[in-house]
């Protein structure tokens, strides 16, 4: 059994932009992505490069190769062992776009509001 366990984030809309970004994929480059966020459950914080990257601030990239294309999926942990895939992008530039970890950084701050909200509610 896996220790941790990935989810997809959620937008306000109903969007989960991680998974319908893997979705979207060739067929190949999204197995090659699922296996990866599969090993990411089974190692959780001790999967290291190649595969995962700590980027800033508790916000983290699956790094996907397949031929001479790079795919990355931002995600961070939270409690009870979760994995939120926040979103993906086809990477062109030797650095991951700050745009892109700022994306990561807003689709975390929803996310833990809506968890905050849920837990007052329960």
């Amino acid at each position: 059994m896996n220790e941790y366990r990935v989810i997809f984030f959620e937008k306000e809309n109903g969007i989960f932009p991680a998974e319908d970004f893997i979705n979207s994929l060739d067929i190949k480059m999204s197995a090659k992505i699922y296996r990866t966020l599969q090993m990411l459950e089974v190692n959780g914080p001790a999967l290291r490069e190649p595969y995962s990257k700590h980027l800033d601030d508790g916000i983290f990239e699956i790094r996907v190769k397949l031929g001479s294309n790079l795919s990355r999926v931002l995600y961070f942990f939270y409690i009870e062992k979760r994995i939120v895939a926040t979103h993906g992008f086809i990477k062109k530039t030797q650095k991951t776009p700050k745009e892109e970890i700022e994306r990561a950084k807003l689709y975390r701050n929803e996310f833990m509001a809506k968890e905050k909200k849920i837990n007052e509610d329960s």
